[in-house]
């Protein structure tokens, strides 16, 4: 009874609602009484801008990074570097190997003492093709019929003149058995002024019976000419007659044929098979450095490393140069050099009174007159291939 009327007692009684918990509250936290204050539910993480996502369909614009922070990657372009450090090494190559070749190339003293002829326009070169057997071994200039060497200065096969100023270049022959006057010596063949004293003589010579100013020196010996013959791949010549002259070490048939550099140098030093003996030499020089010049100047002869080092090296290997001509007279020197024997210049001899070598005092004074004035463009019928007034 005591227990019914307890419960009757707890009929009418209601157990008091639970209240809500407080706001933050965490239910993970509430492990029954404690004594330790509960804890506010962690505050949410703030939140994050969307990703820059690509549009659906789309791929990244790069890779990412190996860190995955979603930077693109550079890409290493291996494919642009190696052309141009290719191309930054042969442009080297380009300029280096001709201040080689100059830094190795002889230095020659041409001046003299006494007076000279004032300054003139433009840039007068004498070129001078000397007998040197610099540079060759006893068994080449057996092979090219150079025969020894003589000693002292040698002789002078080739002495040319060559004007490059305002007008067209003109490359002017001087015939080595003219007759002048050489200082100190008296009236003789102009190859002797270069046997008697070497450079400074041939160019006093030159300039005391031309009245032309040499600003700069040039002379090519037997070897340089074989070697950049021979760096070319050789050249065209065309004998109008058979020529067979064994102290030259030739013998060709007639007609246009390619021609070696031994063969080339022969053709250019012939003259006991021609009527004219030395007018018709200077005209075969004058087709061996005009055949040389068009193969130098092909694209071939720079794109080509061998080419072009061979023909560097060989014009280094025999070749002297004034003392004071700059790398900036030789670079005009060879553009005038090709346009005088390419057609776009000027290519003639002395002119003279017959074939016996003697000038013409006339008409080698107006051209001497054009030369030193810059006037090659007057030239006209005074340049021909032998020095001879045109019939007519």
């Amino acid at each position: 009874m005591g227990v019914i009327a307890a419960g009757r007692g707890l009929r009418g009684y209601r157990l008091p609602m639970p209240q809500q918990p407080p706001e933050g509250y965490d239910w993970l936290y509430d492990q029954g009484p404690s004594t330790t204050p509960r804890r506010a539910a962690p505050a949410p993480p703030p939140e994050l801008p969307p990703p820059n996502l690509p549009p659906p369909g789309r791929r990244p614009s790069g890779p990412t990074g190996p860190s995955g922070d979603g930077r693109p990657r550079k890409k290493r372009r291996w494919w642009i570097r190696v052309p141009l450090l290719l191309i930054v090494l042969w442009l080297v190559f380009l300029i280096a190997v001709p201040f080689w070749a100059l830094s190795s190339t002889n230095r020659v003293d041409a001046s003299y003492d006494g007076d000279r002829p004032a300054e003139q326009p433009g840039t007068t070169y004498l070129v001078v093709g000397s007998d040197s057997r610099a540079g060759l071994t006893p068994e080449q200039q057996a092979e090219l019929a150079t025969g020894g060497d003589g000693g002292g200065n040698g002789r002078t096969d080739t002495i040319m003149l060559l004007h490059v100023g305002d007008g067209p270049a003109l490359l002017l022959s001087v015939p080595r058995d003219s007759i002048v006057d050489v200082p100190g010596y008296g009236s003789t063949k102009i190859n002797a002024a270069y046997a008697y004293g070497g450079p400074p003589l041939l160019v006093q010579t030159i300039e005391s019976n031309t009245g032309i100013r040499v600003d700069a020196y040039i002379e090519i010996g037997f070897g340089g000419l074989v070697n950049v013959v021979d760096a070319v791949g050789g050249v065209e010549i065309c004998p109008q007659e058979p020529i067979n002259d064994p102290d030259a070490g030739i013998d060709l048939q007639a007609g246009c044929q390619e021609a070696d550099g031994a063969t080339a140098l022969g053709y250019s030093r012939s003259r006991h098979t021609y009527a004219t003996q030395d007018i018709q030499r200077v005209q075969a020089q004058r087709e061996v450095m005009g055949s040389l010049a068009e193969k130098v100047k092909q694209p071939s002869s720079i794109l080509n490393p061998f080419r072009y080092w061979g023909i560097n090296q060989g014009a280094a290997s025999s070749l002297g140069i004034g003392e004071d001509v700059s790398t900036l007279q030789l670079v005009r020197f060879a553009q005038g050099l090709s346009s005088a024997m390419g057609g776009e210049g000027l290519s003639c001899t002395v002119p003279l009174k017959n074939f016996d070598v003697r000038w013409d005092d006339e008409r080698a004074a107006q051209m001497f007159d054009l030369i030193t004035s810059d006037r090659t463009a007057d030239v006209g019928d005074l340049c021909t291939p032998d020095g001879l007034p045109k019939a007519g």
